[in-house]
Order: C-alpha cells, then sequence, then structure tokens
C-alpha cells in the first residue's frame, strides 16, 4: 500500500463500515468547487479530464457489477461533457449553431445533476468500504483522489487517509487548552496573518482565529521540540475550514508524524534544506536551460520553493487548487509538491527565461497563482508528466545526507581549530604581559642601578671630603700643642 514519501507503512482504518458516518445526502446542483474535476464548467478543464489514465483492467476486475455501472455513468457522463464543450466551441466560430449548443447546454446541465448524484454515491461507498477499497481497490482509489475529493467528503477521507480517525491524543486535547505554552505570543501575533481575507479567520475574534489558535497551542505543547512554526499555521487553518478543531488537531499530528512535515518545521529545518536540494536536481535535469538563467540571476530555489514545501502552496496557489493539492499530499505525500513545482516552472519556462531578477519575483507573485484558477486538472495533469523516480530521489537524500555530515564534520574542526586558536591567544597575550612587566621590571631597576651609583659616588666624595677634614683638624690640633704658646693654656 503507497504511503507517504518518507514515512512509515501506516495501517488502515480499524473502524468498519457501520463504524463511519457518511455525510448528508447532497441535493442537486450543490457546488462543488472545491471538489471533484468532473465538475468543472471549463471546457478546456474537461478535455484535461477526459485525457486522464483510466483504471487499470486489474482494478476493474476487483469491482463489483453496481460499481462497474457507476464508473461506466461517470464515463458516459464524460463523453456528454466533450461533445458538449466541443459544440460550445463551435458556437463562437458560427452562429448557425447557436441553436444546437444551446440545446447541447441544456443537456449538459441535466447531465450534470446526475453525474453529482453519481459522484456523492460512489464517494459514499467508498467512506463506508473504506477498509476493502484500501485493500482491494487501492489503484482505483488513487485515480479518483487524483480527481479531486468532493468538497463534503474531504473532512472524513482526509481522516481515514491520515489514519486519524480514532487517536488516543484526541481526548488529551480538551486538557492541553487548560494548560500554558511558552508559544502562546508568538501564535497570537501570527494568527491575524493566515488566511487574512477568508471570512472564517477575519477579525480578532472571529471563531477560525480562536480555533486556529487553539489547535496550534495544543500542537506546541504534545511536541516542545517543536513548538510552533508559521508555515504549519496555514495548514492547521485548512484543516479547520474542513474539520472540528479536534478532529483537526489529530489530524495535523498524523501530517507531522508520518508525513514528513515535522522535520520540515524543526528549528533546523534540515527537511527543508534536503527538499531543496532534491528539487534543484529535478530542475538541472530536466530544465537545465532554465537552471542557468536561475543562476546566472542568482534566483536561488530557496527564494521560490520553501514556501511551497512549508505551506504545501497554501500561500501560493488559490485555495480551490491548492485544496485538490492537499488532497493528493494526504494520500502521496511530498512528491505532490515536487511534481506540481516542476509542473509549474516547466509551463512558465519561456516567459521567465526572458526576465531579469525582479522580473521573476513578480512573475511569481502575480501572474502564476492565477494560471489554473479555471481548471486545476491542467496543473494536475501536468504534475504527473514530470518524470520522477523515487529511488533517485533517495540516492539524493543519501548524498545530502553524506554532504552535512562531512559539512558538520569540518565545521566541527573549524569549531576545534577557532577554539585552539583562542587560547593561543590568550596564551600569547599572557606571555606578552609577562613581557612588559619584566621589560618594565629591568627598567626600573637600571634606574635604580644608576641612582645607586649616583649615591655611591656622592658617598665616595664625602668619604673623601670627611677625610679631608679630618686632616684639617688634625692639623689645627696639633699646631695648638705648638710650645711658646703655654699662656694659652
Amino acid at each position: 500500500m503507497p504511503t507517504p514519501s518518507g514515512s512509515p507503512e501506516r495501517e488502515g482504518s480499524t473502524g468498519g463500515p457501520n463504524q463511519l458516518e457518511c455525510p448528508p445526502s447532497s441535493p442537486p446542483g450543490m457546488d462543488h468547487s472545491m471538489g471533484s474535476p468532473l465538475l468543472s464548467p471549463d471546457s478546456s478543464c474537461q478535455d484535461a479530464m477526459l485525457s486522464a489514465p483510466a483504471a487499470s483492467p486489474a482494478d476493474s476486475e476487483s469491482l463489483s457489477p453496481d460499481e462497474l455501472e457507476l464508473l461506466a455513468k461517470l464515463e458516459e457522463q464524460n463523453r456528454l461533457l466533450e461533445a458538449d464543450s466541443k459544440s460550445m466551441r463551435s458556437m463562437s466560430g458560427s452562429r448557425r449553431n447557436s441553436g444546437s449548443s444551446l440545446v447541447s447546454s441544456s443537456s449538459a446541465s441535466s447531465n450534470l445533476s446526475h453525474l453529482e448524484e453519481d459522484t456523492w454515491i460512489l464517494w459514499g461507498r467508498i467512506v463506508n468500504e473504506w477498509d476493502e477499497w484500501r485493500r482491494k481497490k487501492d489503484k482505483l482509489l488513487k485515480e479518483l483522489i487524483r480527481k479531486g475529493i468532493p468538497h463534503h467528503f474531504r473532512a472524513i477521507v482526509w481522516q481515514l487517509l491520515g489514519n486519524a480517525t480514532d487517536m488516543p491524543v484526541k481526548n488529551q486535547y480538551s486538557e492541553l487548552l487548560k494548560m500554558s505554552s511558552p508559544c502562546e505570543k508568538l501564535i497570537r501575533r501570527d494568527i491575524a496573518r493566515t488566511y487574512p481575507e477568508h471570512e472564517f479567520f477575519k477579525g480578532q475574534d472571529s471563531l477560525g482565529q480562536e480555533v486556529l489558535f487553539n489547535v496550534m497551542k495544543a500542537y506546541s505543547l504534545v511536541d516542545r521540540e517543536v513548538g510552533y512554526c508559521q508555515g504549519s499555521a496555514f495548514i492547521v487553518g485548512l484543516l479547520l475550514m474542513q474539520m472540528p478543531e479536534e478532529e483537526a488537531f489529530c489530524v495535523f499530528v498524523r501530517l507531522m508524524q508520518e508525513y514528513r512535515l515535522r522535520e520540515l518545521f524543526k528549528p533546523t529545518m534540515a527537511e527543508l534544506g534536503l527538499c531543496i536540494y532534491q528539487f534543484e536536481y529535478l530542475l538541472q535535469e530536466q530544465l537545465p536551460e532554465l537552471n542557468v538563467h536561475f543562476r546566472s540571476q542568482s534566483f536561488h530555489t530557496s527564494m521560490y520553493a520553501s514556501s511551497w514545501f512549508l505551506t504545501l502552496f497554501l500561500t501560493f496557489l488559490p485555495m480551490p487548487v491548492a485544496t485538490r493539492i492537499f488532497d493528493i499530499f494526504m494520500y502521496e505525500g511530498l512528491e505532490i509538491i515536487f511534481r506540481v513545482g516542476m509542473a509549474i516552472l516547466q509551463y512558465n519556462q519561456t516567459d521567465l527565461i526572458q526576465l531579469d531578477m525582479e522580473g521573476m519575483s513578480q512573475h511569481f507573485q502575480k501572474v502564476i497563482p492565477h494560471q489554473f484558477d479555471s481548471c486545476p486538472d491542467k496543473l494536475i495533469l501536468r504534475a504527473y508528466q514530470v518524470k520522477y523516480n523515487p529511488k533517485r530521489m533517495k540516492k539524493l537524500e543519501k548524498e545530502y545526507t553524506t554532504i552535512k555530515n562531512k559539512e558538520m564534520e569540518e565545521q566541527i574542526e573549524i569549531k576545534r581549530l577557532r577554539t585552539e586558536n583562542r587560547l593561543l591567544k590568550q596564551r600569547i597575550e599572557t606571555l606578552e604581559k609577562g613581557q612588559v612587566t619584566r621589560a618594565q621590571e629591568a627598567e626600573e631597576n637600571y634606574v635604580i642601578k644608576r641612582e645607586l651609583a649616583v649615591v655611591r659616588q656622592q658617598f665616595s666624595v664625602t668619604s673623601q671630603n670627611l677625610e679631608k677634614a679630618q686632616d684639617t683638624i688634625g692639623e689645627l690640633q696639633r699646631e695648638k700643642n705648638i710650645p711658646g704658646h703655654s699662656y694659652c693654656l
């Protein structure tokens, strides 16, 4: 069974068909703008759908007669939509066909309603027979997910795909909210920046901001190493648009644990470096001319692709398109992010090569995000035309790990040398201080010696003067004792 890239094999849901609640029946004409691509009104989008790969014979053999009949109906609706799209295009070239085109359009509207009902029935069956579909019809399920999960089924299907329907951590959620997190100030600061234009999250006291704060705070307490990272709030916000906060919390925990997201959001963001390294390889291999242009303009991969991996295109593409990508991510993991990223660059290569760095930045911000608004299927189909070799990506991961380990060893060696250098500098400074001290002492000794020599000289002169004085005194005394001068006695 396929699992997200880099994550361990996940067990199927433990709940049987009777343990899952199927969403209520959808009334005819319900808006599925974020659901199945089979319902897209865009004619070119219909062409894209019809070119999508059908279920393999092996998958068809494992289907029941009712399921085969239902799939046959869906294929018939596709053919009708294709015929209608051709009629609509011919209407613009000939007024004489306008009447038949209008009739065809009316027929397509009726067919669309039937298609919605058929899609609803199919996904209701998938949800209620989930374990069987994962065991026996996994390839067919993958194709259906690539075509888009209907909006009203997303909540339960995402939980089933992430194996998050019955998690022990869900029982801890209310207790976690009573605790205090060191990340609360950061979370509060960033809440208003998460989907600021979305109605659910508008306003400081809105329900969306409150539940988003709750989920982010709870996770920061469950995983203190990661704590809180701003990009993760966009993923949680998308989950909250589909399901209650407790369920969103459980799905987010699964995403962090089993879909490589936790490594992406660690403080070192080492996994992001790996993703950029792998993506650069794909770019160099498949779009060498564009890669050379990027390098010549110093337009680094991280400048545009970092947000793709950290927010899964949720901050780059319009919500309906990003949600379709997220459907596939829940089943196939980060591979779809690589594929979509390369598909976007392939689609825009001609324009990008003609632009300088500033022009490319503007193109990424203002042009690319809206290229697939009318039909996400075009982007999805392009993504699966991208060459992606999981074995090669695994080798690149080993190469990157080797490079990083070598860099780590070099950094350790550099750190050791810097430490030794610092110690040597300290020793030199000590020696220099000692030399200065000794020089000062020598100078002082020299001064003292000179002073001593002067004193000795003065002592010698004084001694000589003293001797002369003593001699003079002796002579005077002798003169007093000369005869003839006794009267003086």
